[in-house]
């Protein structure tokens, strides 16, 4: 999300004036900071940047008269996204350290903001609003030579977990109009970006009731999971992430199309049943548990039971096989016991996930938790249990990788791999596993010129490549590629091959 909200930032600075972006902060004359305010870890490595960037302010002379800093103005230091929202006076106050402080929905008020520190005042702007998508703006791409981009298609949060501080940072859920991510999604094609991410804080809640003229379906027909539930309903239903996907992958048959962050309330069968039917909606679902104990998720106000959250998983893994499903979870929250961290080491032993964020609980202030709850699971017992859930996640995943041994999965190339980036390519399968694979030529089943006289050449960036499966590990595979292709023709061709990892021992 930091990084689509920072290439809308770029736009509104381009549209605005500012043209040229520098490659290291003591040339900058505007240093920009996209803060997190989920985990406490997370801001205190935003304080140590500021620290950073008050010493170029306060040293800005001599660092130009050393050839340090090349900037015309002393830099102005700007603080974006949640962590601007919840502490804007501290920053403030934080001796001149910042000179705006800006919340996720006020990016296009940065200018103003701007132009009010020339005048000797803070800038600081950060309402929260119930509209606000910056449907309209084309955001400025970061990674220019990329072939994946992010599209953000919802804002806000109205999950209300006891724990998370994202409602109060972020506002209220709303939702682009399908057309205006469409168009998006179009320029990103004639760029030749091959895969897209998806993005929301709940993203699969997405729900455009913008175009939407009849009135007889209201929130009444909104389908949860089954086995769960949300204590915010919707008002009136549009169309819904289904809906947008299937018009997406419709469109733009040769992309890829990835989603996150879900809900696992948000899966209804008619969105399975559509990531099984479309080769470029792909097979890898994101579905955060948080814990795998039922008190505790019910401490959390998950909306659901360690009981229907397993049923969920079931049904995923029978409607798409091949599924590869990844996960959040929290150790040590309020209250949490020996027995309900055991009830979470044994879920993600029986789900055997391909991929997990695991974290120690901090409080945050303004939070349910915060305002109903202790914090009285101590550090150390906290990193214990972390440290168990890691090595819970190691001893199962691996099952996950082995499992591709021998088959044939497309692989979109990314670059080059670090470790032999004369010899290796690195790109990522339909489930997200990352593949390594050696550069020589194959065989260029593309339509088009650029082959030797044997029909083959070396895969580049950008490229889809067929690649057999020779090596696992618990985060990686390593392979042989066999041929270039695109991602229709692989699907029509070899689809039958790519083995699925839906079994568990």
């Amino acid at each position: 999300m930091n990084i689509n909200d920072m290439e809308i930032v770029l736009s509104i600075m381009k549209k605005a004036g500012y043209s040229e972006v520098v490659e290291n902060p003591e040339s900058a004359e505007i240093i920009f900071i996209n803060t997190c305010a989920i985990r406490d870890n997370a801001e205190q490595k935003v304080w140590q940047r500021l620290n950073y960037f008050w010493f170029l302010k306060r040293h800005w002379k001599s660092n130009v008269s050393i050839g340090r800093s090349e900037s015309l103005h002393p830099p102005k230091v700007v603080v974006l996204g949640c962590m601007a929202e919840r502490l804007k006076d501290r920053l403030l106050d934080s001796d001149k350290m910042v000179d705006v402080v800006c919340g996720p929905d006020a990016y296009r008020d940065l200018p103003r903001l701007l132009e009010e520190v020339d005048y000797g005042q803070k800038g600081i702007n950060t309402l929260l609003s119930l509209e606000e998508t910056y449907a309209d703006i084309c955001p400025v791409r970061i990674s220019k030579n990329s072939v994946t981009a992010f599209v953000s298609i919802m804002r806000g949060c109205n999950n209300m977990c006891s724990f998370c501080i994202v409602p109060f940072t972020r506002g209220r859920e709303r939702s682009r109009p399908v057309d205006s991510i469409v168009r998006e999604v179009g320029e990103l094609s004639k760029e030749g970006v091959k895969e897209v991410m998806l993005l929301g804080q709940n993203v699969n809640s997405y729900n455009d009731a913008s175009v939407i003229e009849n009135t007889e379906k209201t929130g009444d027909d909104w389908r949860l999971s089954e086995g769960f539930s949300s204590l915010c309903k919707v008002k009136k239903m549009g169309l819904r992430f289904s809906d947008l996907l299937h018009r997406l992958s419709m469109e733009f048959p040769e992309m890829r199309f990835r989603y996150t962050s879900p809900h696992p309330k948000d899966f209804p069968d008619e969105l399975l049943y559509l990531m099984r039917e479309r080769h470029n909606i792909c097979k890898s679902i994101h579905l955060p548990a948080q814990t795998g104990s039922t008190t505790v998720l019910e401490r959390m106000r998950r909306g659901y039971t360690r009981e229907a959250y397993l049923d969920l998983v079931e049904k995923i893994r029978r409607i798409i096989p091949d599924v590869g499903i990844s996960s959040d979870f929290i150790c040590g929250f309020c209250g949490e016991t020996e027995e309900e961290h055991g009830d979470t080491l044994s879920l993600i032993k029986a789900v055997g996930y391909d991929m997990a964020y695991m974290f120690a609980y901090s409080m945050r202030e303004k939070t349910h938790a915060h305002r109903n709850y202790v914090d009285d699971v101590l550090d150390g017992i906290k990193q214990r249990r972390l440290t168990e859930l890691i090595d819970a996640f190691r001893n199962s995943t691996g099952r996950c990788y082995d499992s591709q041994l021998g088959s044939i999965q497309l692989v979109l190339v990314e670059g080059p791999n670090k470790r032999a980036p004369d010899t290796e390519l690195i790109g990522k399968t339909d489930r997200g596993h990352r593949v390594t694979f050696t550069n020589i030529p194959v065989p260029n089943h593309v339509d088009d010129d650029d082959h030797d006289e044997d029909g083959k050449r070396s895969p580049r960036v950008g490229d889809y490549v067929e690649v057999r499966i020779l090596k696992s590990t618990r985060a990686s595979l390593f392979g042989e590629a066999l041929a270039i292709t695109r991602l229709s023709l692989f699907y029509r061709t070899v689809g039958d091959e790519v083995d699925a990892c839906a079994s568990r021992n």
